[in-house]
């Protein structure tokens, strides 16, 4: 039950953190930056207690790459997603509940865009937190937050830079995006998670160092 409660936490401040920070009034250029500092917090607070996922996609590809227990995975993403739906609420609460007007991307692009950042979020967490070659490694954190700051700031201006469905349920909770484009996350990113997972175990020598 733990680990589900910091998947919970976890997951609530990270999208908390996009609500507040993109909601009018956002904070504009600096909101990638805050974004993926949350996350990076986050990880490094909870990543002892559940691995810190915080994203279904990440969740996935965990448990293909033999690293999270198959009955775990619903009850993360339950946690994760319940997380983004109260960080969503507690977000529009706190601004006043803002008329939001939602974007409306490309599908193509806004495809190709959360595909290529799930991936290479999702491959950085396995190759960072999950490699035995890197265990014990205290650089993970600041790795997985900065590479979802890098593809917010790279492509967010073409599909909203989820880069992860419980993302993608909290914008749409929040009108950021609408109910209508939910699919595009949610096909992106866990086939983004799929590809990362057997990738890395197709190329990645799954050993500890000598």
């Amino acid at each position: 039950m733990n680990k589900y409660i910091v998947e919970l936490v976890g997951t609530f401040f990270f999208v908390f953190t996009i609500g507040m920070t993109v909601l009018t009034p956002g904070i504009g250029a600096f909101a990638p930056l805050a974004i993926g500092t949350a996350l990076a917090v986050m990880v490094y607070a909870g990543g002892h207690v559940s691995g810190g996922h915080y994203n279904p996609a990440v969740t996935l590809a965990v448990w293909i790459r033999g690293k999270c227990r198959a009955v775990d995975v619903p009850a993360y993403w339950v946690a994760q997603l319940a997380g983004a739906g109260l960080a969503a609420y507690a977000a529009l609460y706190l601004k006043g509940f803002p008329t939001v007007e939602a974007g409306t991307p490309d599908v193509l692009p806004s495809l190709l865009a959360e595909f290529l950042f799930t991936f290479a979020l999702v491959w950085v967490v396995l190759n960072t937190a999950t490699a035995p070659a890197n265990a014990g490694n205290s650089h993970y954190g600041l790795a997985i937050g900065a590479t979802v700051m890098v593809g917010a700031y790279a492509v967010g201006g073409i599909s909203g830079g989820a880069f992860n469905p419980a993302v993608a349920v909290g914008i749409t909770v929040m009108g950021l995006s609408s109910v209508a484009n939910l699919w595009i996350f949610l096909v992106a990113n866990f086939a983004a998670g799929l590809v990362a997972a057997i990738l890395y175990k197709a190329v990645v020598k799954d050993v500890a160092p000598a």
